[in-house]
């Protein structure tokens, strides 16, 4: 099969747009107005529809996916299921405007559509939906939310996905409109991974898989125990279900999961607990299963290198469904693989690649051999799920093209012809002059090499050098690609050059670059985004006397060692990040990773590594006018690194500024306060560096 590219429909989609009918899934083609295209302003934000979760009907015929909306006027966000004929055609919308609706998943016979909602200001439940019309039925009713579904092969049944629930929620459920909520009680910690983000302090609540009869409605508990059980899928015969799950003696003190599979029989067990079978045994993380059409095989990923933990390559592996042994299938490839499943006849694996800032699709026999790459280059597969003809269902992006479906044709006359089937962005890219993305190379000091992305200022004049913008992305497990960028295109838009690199720490180079930062974080990393920005002003890009940097969480804690370390940068933005890193121990999400790579702070010999690390240790250097971001209940980076960096900052006559976001955790998520964090990013480097 050729590789098919994207390349080059983005600004297609564009031009045509006004001369296309309108495709029904929230685009609206008028007459073509005769004027320039204008620039990529903060509002545009809230006029885009993202796109994710791009699923195939089991005739082939459509493909289901979700477009998710921020809503400045409600200041809420709202996902939306729409289809779309897989042939072409017009986009027709699923599922009720406002009600915010996910994980939309087709019946085995095609007819029905059961998605996520909670509607009436009620708990997130299953709902589904005929095909072909009506209103959506709900088939859940439970006291807590559902966290995740998947139907029997038959249809007959799901398997649901809920955490144990809450004492109020059981009042409430039981109570009704009567219930009148009380102060919530104090919180008693029992566990040594007590927090996480989006959540909080976390309790002796856990998730299971429950059985959920269709018609009857009736739930049935069929996994238990002081563990979470997450990601299950179904046997094609329907009478197993394989699922995630840490089962060691202390799942908090380390980062396994294994698989397991859980008798489904229809009936089985009569209240008995039903029979286990653990099918991986690697120390390492093992996750997402998918069963091979004849069920002997499940397809999933495993992390070897436990010593390695986070930075650790996370590979394509199969196991036996009898749990007699498991294989991994891509060691030689040291690349981040991600959501492998079995195409419709069972003779491949597909999966998604991330390699040197691509995100590719992959394919591979189960018995392993060579890897094909399906989908590769300039274009990032954020989705696919495998149709049953050899087609394959993508959510894609390019750097001018925001995510929308496609359909990969697998038939021999076809093989490899990319085509594009949702238009949810095209109005919007009618009227807007995108940047140029140019993917960039360049040595750090020691002679590594490292690559990038650098995104061009709309009519940009040759020969004249730009304020540009130094952007290091989080993680630092992560990396930039060639996705649509819209911080990048805000930035580029208000007349910066930005510059995008991905340093030693990065996703997509292997494990080895991956770890290179270990016990050194602002180290080799930091060499390497600075060696971004002597690139572009070597080659006259970058105007040197106008240079800022910014980043969010683990780059935000990179921008800061870079403002300790030089004071090239005439303003920073600095959002979620960390500065002394001890005082996090306890206080985040992460004490696995601390005591892992670091050690534990009391000990002398971890306590040094901590203060040589952070950056709060040489804030007296700093003197770039810095503006610092987050989130008041952000348990991932704690606002408390910010309040800090902060009043070091202030007393140390520093230009600064703090900007708290009440009730966000570690992303902006309500869209006002979204809008006020790009306004803020560019006011600030408007004040400093111009434009």
């Amino acid at each position: 099969m050729k590789t098919a590219t994207l390349a080059g429909l983005a600004l297609a989609a564009a031009l045509v747009a006004p001369l296309v009918p309108a495709n029904g899934d929230g685009a609206t083609a008028t007459a073509a107005e005769t004027r320039s295209p204008r620039r990529l302003a903060v509002d545009d934000y809230f006029r885009l529809g993202d796109v994710t979760d791009p699923r195939m009907s089991p005739d082939g015929r459509w493909i289901s996916y979700t477009v998710t909306r921020q809503d400045l006027e409600e200041d809420k966000s709202f996902a939306r299921g729409w289809m779309v004929p897989a042939a072409g055609g017009e986009a027709v919308p699923l599922t009720a405007e406002g009600e915010s609706s996910s994980h939309l998943r087709w019946s085995p016979d095609g007819k029905y559509l059961a998605f996520l909602s909670a509607r009436d200001k009620g708990k997130k439940q299953v709902w589904t939906l005929f095909r072909e019309g009506g209103e959506a039925v709900q088939v859940t009713d439970t006291a807590q939310d559902v966290g995740a579904f998947a139907w029997s092969p038959d249809g007959t049944r799901m398997v649901i996905v809920l955490q144990d629930p809450t004492p109020a929620e059981v009042e409430a459920k039981k109570q009704g409109d009567k219930y009148k909520e009380k102060p919530e009680p104090p919180v008693v910690v029992t566990r040594t991974q007590f927090k996480r983000d989006f959540v909080g302090y976390l309790d002796s609540r856990r998730t299971h898989l429950y059985l959920l009869h269709v018609a009857s409605k009736k739930l049935e508990q069929i996994t238990s125990g002081d563990f979470d059980d997450s990601e299950p899928a179904w046997s094609p015969d329907g009478t197993r279900i394989a699922f995630t799950s840490n089962r060691t003696s202390d799942p908090d003190s380390n980062y396994n999961t294994d698989l397991w599979v859980v008798d489904a029989s229809p009936g089985a067990a009569g209240g008995e607990p039903r029979p286990l079978l653990q099918i991986t045994s690697n120390p390492g993380p093992d996750a997402a299963p998918a069963w091979s059409p004849d069920g002997s095989l499940i397809t999933h990923t495993a992390s070897t290198d436990v010593a390695a933990m986070l930075y650790a390559t996370t590979h394509l592996a199969v196991s036996r469904a009898d749990g007699s042994g498991s294989r991994v299938l891509s060691e030689a490839l040291d690349r981040w693989v991600f959501e492998p499943r079995f195409s419709a006849g069972g003779g491949s694996i597909l999966f998604m690649i991330e390699d040197g800032g691509e995100q590719n699709l992959g394919r591979i026999a189960p018995g392993g051999g060579a890897i094909e790459r399906l989908i590769r280059g300039q274009d990032t597969v954020l989705g696919f799920d495998p149709g049953p003809d050899g087609s394959i269902a993508v959510v894609a992006s390019t750097p001018r093209l925001p995510p929308e479906v496609f359909v990969l044709y697998g038939s021999q006359a076809d093989a490899g012809r990319l085509e594009q089937r949702s238009f949810t962005n095209r109005d919007l890219l009618a009227e807007i002059e995108l940047s140029e993305v140019e993917e960039v190379s360049f040595q750090s000091p020691d002679g590594t090499e490292i690559e990038g992305f650098v995104t061009r200022p709309p009519g940009l004049v040759a020969g004249r050098p730009y304020p540009t913008i130094l952007d290091i992305h989080g993680g630092p497990q992560a990396q930039f690609d060639h996705r649509f960028d819209f911080m990048g295109q805000l930035l580029a838009g208000a007349g910066y050059l930005v510059v995008q690199s991905n340093p030693r720490g990065s996703n997509g180079y292997g494990q080895e670059f991956c770890l290179a930062i270990w016990q050194d974080w602002g180290g080799p990393d930091y060499e390497d985004v600075i060696a971004a920005v002597d690139h572009v002003v070597e080659r006259g890009w970058a105007d040197p006397d106008r240079l800022g940097v910014t980043g969010w969480s683990y780059g935000g804690m990179l921008t800061n060692h870079v403002i300790t370390k030089t004071r090239r940068f005439k303003a920073a933005v600095t959002g979620a990040s960390a500065t002394l890193y001890v005082v996090n121990y306890g206080h985040d999400m992460y004490q696995r990773w601390w005591e892992q790579e670091l050690g534990l702070p009391w000990h002398p010999e971890a306590r040094e590594i901590y203060e040589r690390m952070s950056p709060f240790n040489r804030v007296e250097n700093v003197t770039t006018p810095t503006l610092i971001l987050g989130g008041a209940i952000d348990w991932n980076v704690p606002i408390i690194n910010s309040e800090q960096l902060y009043l070091a900052l202030r007393r140390l006559g520093v230009e600064t500024e703090l900007v708290v976001y009440p009730d966000e955790y570690h992303h902006i998520d309500t869209p006002s306060r979204a809008r006020d964090l790009y306004q803020r990013y560019l006011g600030w480097f408007g004040k400093y560096l111009g434009q």
